[in-house]
């Protein structure tokens, strides 16, 4: 059967807004298009957004950019129609990998793509198989399928209550995360060092854990070198594309989104303003609204500023866009 490279579906304006945010993130090149809110280009995928609502993803690499993408980040948990593909596509989460388990930790963050916000990155260890198919049970998933912050917030407590002292939390709030970038300049070795942080604070308690996963976000080599440094000897580190179907992963997954809720929480009432979650229109105007009320100095206490957004709002020029294809 040949695959499918050919995809339309209706999106809202919002969900247009925070696609555009996602293809600037991933280093998609963006260009205008008659009547279309955007066209963007990545490698083997065509992405365009017309005004009249219809969302066209085409290319060898729509179907990879569609599953691992386009629907959990974007269009979550909801069904689409897709031109001529009948009835509508039911999207379910994705089942969690049980068969074979073996005592492992899993490694994930929280606040990568959001502009307000801190980065957070969580460890979980989960010891036997017993445990495992209890979280799956629960609904222990990827965190970007569980739309409801109550509902992250409630499974998070479970977890914690299963796994004691289990588990591990690296959180760095916006003025920590901007000094950071400022002197690493590279989101992927920040990530790296907090994933390494995460663990080596996990094995001081639980020595007996000798192997871990976490999503393929970079070059596997920055987090292995980050963690030698900060726990030299034998250790098992790998990295797999879509590693949230390890319910490990899920874990922290949902460990990391529930700090991040909870810490974003804490930001609103300190300024007194609401504060998005991801990109797009909404954020912008909150960014803009703070920026007026207090300009970069405030915005750098609840932002991360080397995004896009951080330049409109203060009204600076865009750093040129970008027209390789890295993350």
């Amino acid at each position: 059967m040949t695959e499918k490279k050919n995809f339309v579906y209706d999106i809202t304006p919002e969900d247009a807004e925070k696609l555009r945010a996602l293809l600037e993130e991933r280093s998609f090149l963006l260009s205008p298009l008659p009547h279309a809110l955007y066209k963007g280009t990545k490698d083997k995928v065509n992405v365009v957004a017309y005004e009249s609502g219809k969302l066209v993803v085409q290319g060898s690499g729509a179907p990879e950019f569609v599953e691992f993408l386009l629907e959990p980040e974007i269009l979550k948990e909801r069904a689409f129609q897709q031109t001529g593909e009948g009835p509508q596509k039911e999207k379910n989460a994705p089942g969690i990998e049980l068969a074979g388990f073996s005592a492992h930790a899993g490694i994930d963050e929280s606040g990568k793509g959001d502009f307000f916000g801190p980065l957070v990155i969580a460890c979980a260890f989960v010891p036997d198989a017993e445990k495992a198919k209890l979280f799956a049970e629960k609904g222990v998933r990827d965190s970007k399928l569980i739309k409801s912050d109550d509902a992250i917030l409630k499974i998070a407590s479970f977890i914690r209550n299963t796994l004691g002292d289990a588990c591990s939390l690296v959180a760095i709030g916006p003025e920590a995360y901007n000094n950071l970038y400022d002197k690493v300049g590279n989101l992927n070795r920040l990530l790296a060092w907090g994933h390494a942080k995460a663990l080596s604070v996990l094995l001081e308690k639980h020595p007996e854990c000798t192997r871990a996963l976490s999503d393929q976000f970079a070059d596997e080599h920055l987090v292995r070198n980050a963690f030698r440094r900060m726990h030299p000897g034998e250790f098992q580190l790998a990295q797999k594309v879509r590693a949230e179907s390890d319910v490990a992963v899920a874990a922290a997954s949902i460990l990391a989104r529930a700090e991040f809720v909870r810490r974003i929480r804490l930001l609103e009432e300190k300024i007194g303003l609401p504060l998005p979650k991801g990109a797009g229109l909404p954020v912008d105007r909150a960014a803009k609204q703070i920026a007026v009320s207090g300009g970069e100095a405030l915005l750098r206490t609840v932002a991360k500023m080397h995004f896009r957004t951080a330049y409109r709002a203060l009204g600076l020029p865009e750093p040129e866009r970008k027209t390789f294809f890295g993350r």
